[in-house]
């Protein structure tokens, strides 16, 4: 099964951490689980303090539509205001090989 990957690195708020980014994820986390095609997700920190978010689909369509309600449907969740949103990259991207 090819995966879907939603890849965005980001920038804690001014004043803020990773840990308070995670923090205000639980909402947006159970949006994800109630949605078609999720697998998972994990968040990482890097040594420099940037934050990669990385959330797994079944399908691009899946991707796609997941990610559009997480500004939208979502737009009111406490995480927003967690971020830097000049810092933010995102992309969608498939998965080409997976070794386990």
């Amino acid at each position: 099964m090819a995966e879907t990957l939603e890849v965005t690195t980001l920038r804690p708020a001014e004043g803020l951490n990773t840990a308070d980014f995670v923090a205000a994820n639980k909402d947006i986390n159970d949006y994800l689980r109630r949605r078609p095609g999720f697998l998972w997700r994990r968040i990482l920190e890097t040594s420099d303090g940037t934050i990669i978010d990385i959330v797994a689909y079944d399908t691009m369509a899946h991707a796609q539509s997941g990610a559009a309600g997480i500004v939208g449907e979502m737009g009111h969740s406490p995480v927003h205001a967690t971020i830097d949103h000049d810092t933010v990259d995102w992309r969608l991207t498939t998965v080409v090989q997976h070794i386990e």
